[in-house]
């Protein structure tokens, strides 16, 4: 299910909405005071990582009134898809480094867009809260891995507001140095879901599998290390910029892998009425008998279809 919330922990102050399209907008409503921090901020270019986020604050707690009317007033859906279709002038976080499959959906979410690479799912929210990036693309549910719950945690904890979705299918490939044979390989580097997603195939192959931080960063190992006896697990892009030899194409066990990323953003949109909206609701409920039976009842009794539950 696409995104959006209500955050019902007391007190509620939160929701959004996103439809199941590639560009979809979202609501976000209020209700009460909230408190919230003064940010000092320090931006710079990590030496080793080029056009990567570093990020330095220092916090103060202030308690802000909720005058509503103060509040800028949300993008329509109207205007959104008129300001941002090409994704030009737009710096978009993603998690990874270059050559990441996450960085070809901000590419496909937002064409002709910057992509900024971002060592941690958080780092990337705090780049959008804090102005360095102008939107976040990151993943959200994986069709063989199921949902990424770190990413559902995160949506809590920040202020985003989720304006879209983009599917992207995932076709990874086993990539070494040139030279090397697949005989040569004893093991194999990448993401922990990239090598679920390939076992039977590595498995037939006889690789013992490494666990690493992501599929881009473990091409980027391979070859800096001029290792010999491993291969990575990865994109044909990320093959390309770290000048690896594609040795196995499409190695994943099921063809249907596609991921679902959320597109965020620090301002909310109004959903239109030109096409039909798909949203997300998180709630949490005190303990007792058929407690969820009757947050169920509020749907049904209302004659509103739920595609997934949690």
């Amino acid at each position: 299910m696409a995104a959006s919330r209500i955050v019902a922990h007391p007190p509620p102050y939160l929701h959004r909405q996103s439809p199941p399209s590639d560009a979809a907008p979202s609501l976000n409503l209020t209700l009460l005071p909230k408190r919230y921090r003064n940010l000092g901020i320090c931006a710079s270019l990590r030496g080793d990582k080029p056009h990567s986020v570093e990020l330095r604050a220092t916090t103060s707690d202030v308690v802000v009134s909720r005058d509503l009317l103060s509040l800028p007033r949300p993008l329509s859906s109207t205007q959104l898809s008129a300001s941002v279709s090409d994704g030009s002038c737009l710096r978009v976080a993603y998690q990874g480094v270059h050559g990441a499959y996450s960085e070809s959906a901000a590419q496909k979410a937002y064409p002709n867009c910057e992509a900024v690479p971002c060592e941690q799912f958080e780092t990337a929210f705090d780049a959008v809260e804090r102005w360095l990036v102008d939107r976040a693309v990151l993943p959200i549910e994986n069709s063989l891995g199921g949902s990424i719950h770190r990413n559902y945690d995160l949506l809590l904890r920040h202020s985003l507001h989720i304006v879209g979705e983009v599917n992207f299918a995932v076709c990874h490939c086993l990539m070494a140095n040139h030279g090397v044979k697949r005989e040569d390989l004893k093991r194999v580097l990448s993401h922990p879901q990239a090598l679920a997603q390939c076992e039977n195939t590595l498995t037939k192959f006889g690789l013992v599998r490494e666990a690493v931080d992501d599929t881009a960063g473990a091409a980027k190992h391979v070859a800096y290390h001029k290792l010999q006896d491993a291969g990575a697990v990865a994109s044909s892009a990320a093959a390309k910029i770290y000048g690896l030899n594609i040795l196995d194409q499409d190695i994943q066990d099921d063809s249907d892998n596609v991921t679902r990323f959320l597109m965020l953003a620090r301002e909310p949109i109004i959903p239109g009425t030109d096409r039909r909206f798909k949203t997300s609701i998180v709630f949490s409920l005190e303990e007792g008998p058929g407690i969820l039976f009757k947050a169920l009842a509020v749907f049904a009794l209302r004659q509103i279809n739920l595609t997934k539950v949690l």
